[in-house]
């Protein structure tokens, strides 16, 4: 645990020097990109790697609050800080419900679940033209006023800091989440479900509260996404960013932070 904390805490202020000492406009895009993705595998270990429940409809989480902040920014002129919260949570009352209906399953029904709902949602997204532009997608998302006066540089630097914080809230929410009562129960319905549940562990319980803090840092991380790309298509929701997501998870190691 001590471990743990000290690696994470070492890995972001090192990570928090980057732009200081590197001023190349692709290397820091690149390293934007690795933040992005890191939220995406750490919210997916919540619920593969400590619930032990093979998700592969996290991009549905993504999609959602991709376009979500989208349109509240092109729409409605919602600015980009409260675009990214609202993103999370629209996505995480997604996964309130598709939990719902997907954690009463288990094994390859689960996993063929959860893909569907993210296919449902890009053929939602592929044909509902009036919200969502269809195959068009949603162009020219706003991005933060102060970028107005900034340099290439100075606009990827920034980007660079809003990504670190965005991952430095998901890797806090998942540390307290992972060594809290409800952390441990979930991990004990991942070893063996049938004994966690006879000494009085609710597996749904425990496995929707980690599919839910999952949705709302995956949903978090597609706002930031569609106001860095400052494009929104249905290809959000595609298996493409689902690959990436689990290759990050299995290799970085299933289970650990």
């Amino acid at each position: 645990m001590t471990f743990e904390r000290n690696a994470i805490l070492g890995f972001m202020l090192i990570a928090a020097l980057l732009p200081v000492v590197v001023q190349d406009q692709y290397v820091l895009h690149i390293a934007i990109m690795v933040l992005f993705f890191a939220v995406l595998a750490t919210s997916l270990n919540l619920v593969v790697g400590y619930v032990g429940e093979f998700s592969l409809g996290h991009t549905a989480f993504l999609g959602m609050g991709a376009y979500t902040a989208a349109i509240l920014s092109t729409q409605y002129g919602w600015p980009m800080w409260a675009t990214i919260p609202v993103a999370g949570v629209i996505a995480a009352v997604t996964g309130l419900v598709i939990g719902a209906i997907t954690l009463r399953l288990q094994g390859p029904f689960f996993v063929i679940v959860t893909l569907s709902f993210a296919e449902v949602l890009r053929l939602v997204a592929d044909n509902w033209i009036g919200l969502t532009n269809g195959p068009m997608g949603i162009a020219g998302v706003p991005q933060p006023s102060v970028l107005a006066e900034a340099s290439n540089v100075g606009a990827k630097q920034l980007y660079f800091y809003i990504a670190w914080a965005v991952l430095a809230v998901a890797m806090y929410l998942s540390y307290r989440f992972v060594y809290s009562n409800a952390g441990r129960a979930a991990v004990a319905v991942r070893e063996n479900r049938y004994v966690a549940q006879s000494v009085g562990i609710r597996p749904f319980t425990y496995a929707m509260l980690a599919l839910v803090l999952g949705a709302f840092l995956t949903g978090m991380a597609g706002g930031f996404y569609a106001h860095y790309i400052s494009f929104v298509g249905p290809e959000v929701f595609r298996f493409a960013f689902m690959a990436s997501m689990i290759i990050m998870v299995l290799i970085g190691g299933k289970g650990t932070l």
